[in-house]
């Protein structure tokens, strides 16, 4: 099914990304938003124009992309089926068996809604952080319903590869017990440590490295926006973190133990670290598919203009992909050390051209 006319209900990081991608295919994009200077922005960034229902387009909208918060999406999707705003109807939120159950008790027509959620994000929120390639090789859950028009699902499929997500198809519950392991709890979790930071002194903050700054970093987002992610996923939410806490309570315990003398307590840590590295090990790789094992090169690089754009070069002359990239910043220095993931035969020729070419290796 082709999509000439899309409406996005909601300017934030989601719904601007979705709009700005459907803009780039030149599908026609109308934008709302209870907020007008959220509007507004997104309007300046190239995402659409603004929609108002006394005056829906004489086409028609194919589809609307509801990309509020959980617990508005079914209200939203009332509203817009009561001024027929489009032909089918979908929505972006991250919890999906609250916003189905609530939509069926108000009456919605669930034929022509089949809700989704694309598994991407960034620590900042609004439509000055949307970005077009934000859902490029990310999965994209959809839970159509019993009731669900294979039209409807067909629209949101096109949707799904106009963004250049790849779509999985989940039940409600299951996607929310999932999102809660991989998404809800970790960012729970990254909280709590994050919190342990506001009152450490400036001597610990000092000597912050990168691992700190890896395990906090979403602990950045807006406080309001999850509030509401948690609420409409708390139970599986709640799971998770008491197996989380029975694990580092055990740990805690051991480290007691251990500092007391008992040397056999080792065994306890080690076996959690060691689980760690198994459940690390599973997560998916590059495009979705098996995680995969590379070659780290570290290059030190100064904290000057065009110093990345001449290592890419250098990459690209001896013809190595880069499959990931991290940086590093030397603290109280104009350096740092940029770490170029590789496949592990590129490693040694990598190596070679960047001292060949006077780049400092560590």
């Amino acid at each position: 099914m082709e999509l000439r006319t899309v409406l996005v209900v909601g300017t934030g990081l989601i719904g601007t990304s979705t709009a700005l991608a459907l803009r780039r295919h030149g599908v026609r994009v109308l934008l709302a938003d209870r907020d007008p200077g959220a509007v507004r922005l997104a309007r300046e960034l190239g995402a659409g124009e603004e929609w108002t229902p006394e005056a829906p387009p004489e086409e028609g909208v194919d589809l609307a992309v509801i990309a509020v918060p959980p617990a508005f999406v079914a209200s939203e999707l009332l509203e817009l089926q009561r001024h027929d705003a489009a032909r089918f109807y979908t929505d972006v939120a991250s919890v999906k068996a609250e916003p189905i159950d609530r939509a069926r008790q108000l009456g919605c027509d669930l034929t022509s809604y089949v809700a989704s959620h694309p598994l991407a994000g960034r620590e900042r929120s609004g439509p000055g952080a949307a970005r077009e390639d934000l859902f490029l090789g990310r999965p994209w859950a959809l839970c159509p319903t019993g009731e669900a028009d294979p039209e409807a699902k067909a629209a949101v499929l096109r949707l799904v590869e106009l963004c250049g997500a790849n779509p999985v198809e989940v039940g409600a519950v299951e996607h929310d017990r999932a999102v809660a392991v991989v998404s809800h709890a970790p960012h729970v979790t990254a909280s709590a440590v994050a919190a342990r930071l506001a009152d450490t002194t400036d001597i610990a903050l000092g000597l912050a490295g990168q691992g700190v700054r890896d395990v906090t970093r979403i602990a950045g987002s807006d406080p309001g926006l999850w509030l509401g992610i948690l609420s409409g996923n708390a139970a599986p939410v709640a799971e998770v973190l008491e197996a989380v806490a029975r694990d580092l309570t055990e740990a805690a315990g051991a480290l007691r133990a251990l500092a007391d003398g008992d040397g056999t307590a080792m065994q306890d840590i080690t076996q959690l670290l060691k689980r760690g590295v198994v459940g690390h090990d599973r997560i998916p790789g590059k495009h979705g598919g098996p995680a995969s094992a590379y070659a780290v090169v570290q290059v030190v690089i100064g904290d000057r203009p065009g110093q990345l754009a001449r290592l890419f070069q250098v990459c690209d002359e001896v013809g190595v992909n880069v499959e990931d990239v991290r940086l590093e910043h030397a603290p109280g220095l104009p350096l740092g050390i940029a770490e170029l993931s590789v496949q592990p035969d590129a490693a040694v020729p990598l190596v070679e051209a960047l001292r060949d070419r006077g780049w400092q290796l560590p």
